[in-house]
């Protein structure tokens, strides 16, 4: 049989089946230079593979890395969506089906799914990997979800993630676009495991050939200590608030000067952004699924692209990187509350409809 010549964007991802029999699938994302950033033929290259190992009776278990060593995947690609968004935004709105059917994909996969959290993991990266059964971080691992800088909202599944991370951090995280390490990505539930970069070569062999879990656990140990479990205390008290506002007038008036940055880093934020946040993690605790989450996630996600904060804030952090967003109301109280409900206005026949089983695939 004559080779079929190989499309340019299965460059992207290469697949892979490694050990015994081809026993574990292998998907490495691969662009290196852009750390890995999806795009819709990557996100469709991926779940067209998970369908098939997961009928496959000699594949075991899944394992998801990174090509280059600067991180697995650092989001989906925004400059691509902000060009989109410039006429219109039908393929952005396909992507993020496409890219949340691959998240509810992942979370309900058959068999072991294991991610190896190495260095930047945000935004989609965080979404092709938290949802997984075995989530592997490092010392170089930083993970986070950075949306509400560029006039966006947490999606992927993040605002379900975050939502059920201990006491107030997960708001916390959502609102300050924080970065974590790996201790307090664990303590947030987006990670299970550390494991030292220096054991992922020997720990890579042994997934081809053992059982997941036996491999992981005699590769791991305990992560260096990170920083959120000491600030549960006002960050539980201050995030606790019902607004926006009152949370920065906590934080501000708390007295603790990482509590003060906090509040900084926020009022640097998208007002819309921060205020449709708080709203979707509120309601994604009360909806009990990841598949009601990502369908909420989606209007937010289409509502967004109507916006000029979403082309605003693109523009200051990755086109023009002079990182002075001008938001559009440019404070939280020029922000009412029906502009924040449109954002959850139902979509009609447009609904990603996982939530009634619809779009499963």
């Amino acid at each position: 049989m004559t080779p079929q010549p190989r499309q340019p964007h299965e460059d992207t991802v290469l697949l892979d089946r490694v050990g015994p029999a081809g026993r574990l699938g292998r998907i490495t994302l691969n662009r290196p230079r852009a750390i890995n950033a999806l795009d819709h033929p990557m996100v469709r290259r991926m779940h067209a593979a998970l369908t098939d190992w997961a009928s496959a009776d000699e594949v075991a278990a899944v394992l998801v890395t990174g090509a280059g060593e600067r991180g697995l995947c650092a989001g989906g690609d925004i400059r691509a969506i902000r060009a989109d968004a410039l006429v219109g935004g039908h393929a952005a709105r396909e992507f993020w089906r496409d890219e949340y059917l691959l998240n509810a994909r992942i979370a309900a996969f058959p068999k072991p799914y294991v991610a190896i959290m190495d260095g930047v993991v945000m935004g989609g990266g965080v979404g092709i990997s938290a949802h997984g059964d075995i989530r592997i971080v490092t010392e170089r691992s930083a993970v986070a979800m950075p949306e509400t800088g560029i006039g966006f909202v947490p999606d992927v599944g993040g605002t379900y993630l975050l939502s059920r991370a201990p006491g107030e951090l997960g708001t916390h995280l959502a609102l300050t676009a924080g970065t974590i390490g790996a201790a307090d990505a664990i303590l947030c539930g987006l990670a299970d495991h550390f494991v030292p970069v220096e054991r992922l070569p020997a720990l890579l062999e042994a997934l081809a050939a053992e059982d997941p879990a036996d491999a992981v656990a005699r590769h791991a140990e305990d992560a260096p200590a990170g920083e959120l479990d000491e600030r549960r205390g006002w960050i539980d008290v201050c995030y606790a608030a019902d607004t926006v506002e009152e949370i920065v007038d906590r934080l501000l008036g708390s007295g603790e000067p990482a509590a003060k940055e906090a509040a900084e880093l926020i009022e640097a934020k998208s007002p819309t952004s921060l205020k449709v946040t708080l709203a979707a993690l509120r309601r994604a605790r009360a909806l009990g699924s990841l598949a009601l989450v990502l369908d909420q996630e989606y209007r937010v996600s289409c509502a967004s692209l109507g916006t000029d904060d979403l082309v605003e804030g693109i523009r200051a952090q990755v086109v023009d990187k002079d990182r002075n967003p001008r938001w559009s109301p440019a404070t939280l109280a020029q922000v009412d509350v029906a502009e924040v409900e449109a954002f959850f206005a139902p979509l009609g026949e447009r609904e990603l409809g996982l939530g009634s089983g619809v779009s499963a695939g």
